[in-house]
């Protein structure tokens, strides 16, 4: 496909930027030499810009498959704001919008379509994306394409499926958490030709990542945020303790506020915003917080609990310090807080009982006939679902869940959708319209004033505004649109702030449920070893940064210096250097054999010995070094 600008051109024409961001061109170069390419990218780093830019070196669309409606909101949005023609098709659109949407994006109407993952396969997207000029296929979130990684999402298996509909258009996997078998399960889950791998290091020079083994850990929260200046996120498990910490905070005249995906939309966009802008110093949320945020001046990032993944861990504390000064990442651990983390995933994995008993529910909660239902999506709100249904709501969750990685449903996060507008009528037609409707006539007129590009596309209203303008009822305002709907003078879709549930399969009668069982133990396993890891993170004192690394396969890293394990040794006059060169001369002391501790100080000068007590102390704590039976060391 012909490439008809350069992309430092674009960036600097679209996004103000000077330069790219390390490995952003490499990627962008790879895609454009049509080269299937997947980019790991740690967070922060940039993904976007990875397929925006060549998107726009080229004639044609870019469809990019996220499994985020908040981020494709958000996105777009910023693309729009930058004179950049993008459109989102998503969970809770009305087919009469998705048909308008697939329309104008075969006329060319849009340089980037942005579609979820569920979309993807429906007979209106194939029908439609065989008319359009497809200049690239962009993967976002990728790790959610494997069964090896921790979000896998069955939708994800269809992608390559559309890839002989869209023969010589490269495909572009991005992720920001993936260690090296993921990174293999996506190459070939997406059919790629060719491997390529485009990556750049986790390493974070400027983030300081402590484990701190606490019991009293609000005391220690409190002491942290007093002696670390700067904009902060707390993180916690629940949505009740996320208030509790933001009302403590507050009562010791610290600047927060709480965030949890149970709030309403507005209110989630206010605090989120309120935070972004520094009028709040202390966000503390659950871990519905902080994907698509970008706020490089983040200084401190402290976790009251274990996540249950590194990828998990990594991805929410490197959100301290994008913009490379000096940040840091603090967990708060006690002994028990493995057992919970052990407990909690144990509770991921409901019996096939309970999955039953809530699929159907969901058949009675959406009215829906044995047979029916694919591709139909419903507002859910679980809290009501489970009151209603008498079902408890951590339970109820995790078979939803279940539901969803078996590829029968499918639920979108809340996500306030403002209402939208497309007029389609003819002048002449709207004209006609408006003598006939008076009171209709003052509000189109507000609207084609206040809205240009409404007779091109669907664009976002306030009714509260118009109604404002038109001296009328925001009520009035709706009915008035409701009513040009119905006469099909404009599509009109209302506002929407509820969470959407999406039948993937038709509905089958509870006898005719099925999982397979070998791949529901297969993720209970790799949900099992993944959360051991973590708390093998926590619970070896070996450098945090190199414990990170070597999980997503950087083996060789350097011992960072800056963590609560490296700065423990410098403390104590062992130095980073001093400590290495120790630690290579007792690697030969015991090349040949296991010594105990008197037969390894042999090989040291007496005045030496301290030193040398200290660095075997190290890495017996770092687990680098181990003592058998016989009190003997050895190296792993």
């Amino acid at each position: 496909m012909k490439q008809t600008a350069e992309p430092l051109d674009i960036l600097r024409q679209y996004w103000g930027y000077p330069a790219f961001r390390p490995r952003q061109e490499d990627i962008i170069r790879s895609v454009l030499d049509d080269r299937d390419t997947v980019a790991l990218l740690p967070t922060g780093g940039g993904k976007s810009i990875c397929y925006q830019v060549p998107a726009l070196c080229r004639d044609g669309i870019c469809l990019v498959i996220s499994p985020l409606i908040a981020l494709m909101k958000d996105q777009v949005y910023n693309l729009q704001k930058r004179g950049i023609p993008a459109a989102a098709i998503f969970s809770g659109m009305s087919r009469r919008q998705i048909d308008i949407i697939f329309e104008n994006a075969c006329n060319g109407a849009y340089k980037l379509l942005y579609l979820s993952p569920e979309r993807l396969k429906t007979d209106l997207a194939l029908a439609r994306i065989r008319r359009m000029q497809v200049n690239l296929l962009a993967v976002d979130e990728a790790h959610c394409v494997s069964q090896w990684g921790y979000d896998f999402r069955p939708p994800y298996l269809q992608i390559a499926d559309m890839r002989p509909e869209l023969p010589g258009v490269p495909v572009l996997a991005l992720t920001a958490t993936a260690t090296t078998e993921v990174l293999e399960d996506i190459q070939e889950k997406l059919a790629f030709r060719q491997k390529n791998t485009l990556t750049q290091s986790f390493a974070r020079p400027n983030l300081s990542y402590s484990v701190l083994y606490e019991n009293r850990k609000k005391e220690k929260l409190l002491d942290i945020l007093r002696n670390v200046p700067g904009t902060g996120i707390v993180y916690v498990r629940s949505r009740g303790e996320a208030k509790e910490i933001a009302a403590l905070l507050t009562s010791q005249k610290l600047s927060a506020d709480f965030y949890h995906a149970g709030l309403g939309p507005e209110e989630r966009n206010a605090r989120q915003e309120a935070w972004i802008s520094g009028k709040t110093r202390i966000i503390v949320c659950t871990n519905a917080f902080g994907m698509g945020i970008d706020k490089p001046d983040v200084r401190v990032v402290v976790h009251l609990h274990l996540p249950d993944s590194l990828e998990a861990y990594f991805q929410e504390a490197g959100r301290a310090g994008r913009d490379g000064q000096k940040s840091y990442a603090t967990l708060l651990y006690t002994p028990g807080d493995a057992e919970s983390l052990r407990f909690h995933q144990q509770s991921a994995y409901p019996s096939f009982d309970l999955v039953r008993t809530v699929y159907q529910a969901l058949g009675s909660y959406s009215q829906l006939a044995i047979g029916a239902g694919v591709g139909e999506s419903f507002d859910f709100d679980l809290p009501f679902f489970c009151s209603t249904y008498k079902l408890e709501t951590a339970p109820a969750h995790a078979a939803l869940r279940l539901l969803e990685q078996e590829g029968w449903i499918a639920v979108s996060e809340a996500s306030a959708t403002p209402a939208r507008v497309y007029v389609t009528a003819s002048r002449e037609i709207l004209y006609d319209y408006q003598i006939r409707n008076r009171q209709a006539d003052t509000v189109l007129k507000v609207l084609l004033r206040a809205y240009p590009g409404i007779h091109t596309g669907f664009v976002d209203i306030s009714e509260g505004n118009i109604a404002n303008y038109a001296k009328l009822s925001a009520d009035t305002v709706r009915k008035v649109l409701e009513n040009a709907h119905k006469e099909e003078i404009l599509v009109y879709e209302p506002r929407s702030e509820k969470p959407q549930l999406t039948f993937i399969r038709e509905r089958v009668s509870v006898e005719n449920l099925s999982i397979d069982q070998a791949k529901f133990n297969f993720r209970k396993q790799r949900s099992e070893e993944r959360v051991e890891m973590a708390i093998r993170y926590a619970e070896t004192r070996r450098c945090r940064s190199r414990q990170l690394l070597a999980y997503f396969g950087e083996k060789e890293s350097e011992p960072c210096g800056i963590c609560d394990v490296c700065t423990g040794r410098n403390k104590s006059e062992v130095g980073t250097e001093m400590f290495e060169s120790f630690e290579r001369k007792i690697r030969e002391v015991l090349r040949d054999e296991p010594l105990a501790f008197e037969e390894i100080l042999q090989g040291f000068a007496l005045k030496r010995h301290e030193t040398v007590a200290q660095v075997i102390g190290y890495l017996l704590d770092e687990g680098r070094i181990l003592q058998d039976a016989n009190g003997k060391f050895h190296f792993r």
